[in-house]
């Protein structure tokens, strides 16, 4: 499933799950097998960041809690983006580094999820 994390830019039409908040991204991450990830950072006051999503796979990435995901920031704040982009290319290396661990559970009737922000 491809998760894009943003509170004001609508979901693509190739994407399944929608994300407004750090904690919304944070528990699709832990419930679904997300096969890719867009970022967006700054998800309005209280929301957190999208950069708190990256460290976060980075972490169950370095500990092998999350399976391998490719990713991009469409985020427009370019020191958060950096900041993203350097958390999960740490992931992609602990990802390389225990490749043959993980098996991707595609599924072809992919639910398209939205959450709306609390």
């Amino acid at each position: 499933m491809k998760l894009w994390l943003d509170d004001l830019r609508p979901i693509p039409n190739d994407y399944d799950i929608w994300c407004r908040t750090a904690a919304q991204a944070i528990w699709a991450l832990e419930n679904y097998i997300i096969t890719h990830i867009s970022f967006d950072n700054d998800l309005g006051t209280g929301f957190g960041e999208g950069y708190q999503v990256a460290n976060y796979i980075e972490e169950k990435a370095h500990s092998g809690d999350l399976v391998p995901m490719t990713w991009n920031v469409h985020s427009a704040n370019p020191v958060r983006r950096e900041s993203i982009r350097k958390a999960m290319e740490n992931a992609d290396k602990f990802w390389e580094l225990s490749r043959g661990r993980y098996e991707r559970d595609e599924r072809s009737n992919a639910q398209r999820l939205w959450f709306a922000k609390k």
